[in-house]
């Protein structure tokens, strides 16, 4: 049986076990893909890349709805930064 791994850097459960810190830091700020019997279980991320992606998904989520409200028929407002 054939596995996608998305990450470039792997570790066993067992390794990730004696030394949690330093699997995560052997990433390089990356995914790592952890390994049980030789299929991915989970990926590892740091909290910094756990945020980020947090933040790329919220402003997708926006820019539907924002697209959604286009979509309506109302009118356009523009406004400054300033103003608000």
């Amino acid at each position: 049986m054939t596995n996608l791994v998305l990450a470039d850097v792997v570790a066993s459960v067992t390794e990730l076990k004696k030394n949690p810190m330093a699997t995560v830091a052997a990433g390089e700020g990356f995914p790592v893909a952890i390994l049980n019997r030789n299929a991915p279980a989970f990926y590892c991320i740091p909290a910094q890349a756990y945020q980020a992606l947090l933040e790329k998904i919220e402003n997708l989520e926006l820019n539907v709805l924002a697209d959604a409200r286009l979509g309506d028929g109302q009118a356009l407002i523009k406004v400054s930064l300033d103003e608000l």
